[in-house]
C-alpha cells in the first residue's frame, strides 16, 4: 500500500482561501474552493476532515466582526447565531466538493 500524496493543512489553506474569494457566488463558491481542497487533501477521509476547520472560521469571524459592531450582548448572540447558521450552509457543498476532490484523487491513482 502506497502513501496517499497530499496534504491536511495544504487543503484547509486553500479551501479557506477559494471560499474567502469566491464567497459572492452562493452555491459554487463553496464547492469550487472543496473540490480544489479535495484534490489537494489526496484522499476523501483527508477531504472530509479539511472542510471544517475553514467553515469554523468563517463562522467565528463574522460573529466577532458582527458582534463587535453592535457592542450589545442579545444583538451579539443573535449575530454569533446568523453566523453559524451562514457557516452551516457554506460548508453543505463546501463538503460535496471536496468528496469529489478527494474521489478524483483517490480514482486517478488507482
Amino acid at each position: 500500500m502506497t502513501r496517499a500524496s497530499g496534504s491536511l493543512w495544504s487543503a484547509m489553506n486553500w479551501m479557506g482561501g477559494l471560499s474567502l474569494l469566491l464567497f459572492w457566488i452562493p452555491v459554487l463558491g463553496p464547492l469550487i474552493a472543496g473540490y480544489v481542497g479535495g484534490l489537494k487533501a489526496g484522499t476523501i477521509r483527508r477531504a472530509a476532515a479539511a472542510v471544517f476547520v475553514p467553515g469554523i472560521l468563517t463562522a467565528l469571524m463574522l460573529a466577532a466582526g458582527v458582534g463587535y459592531l453592535t457592542r450589545d450582548s442579545l444583538w451579539t448572540a443573535l449575530a454569533g447565531l446568523g453566523g453559524l447558521a451562514i457557516s452551516f450552509v457554506h460548508i453543505g457543498p463546501m463538503f460535496v466538493g471536496a468528496i469529489l476532490g478527494g474521489l478524483t484523487m483517490e480514482t486517478r491513482r488507482a
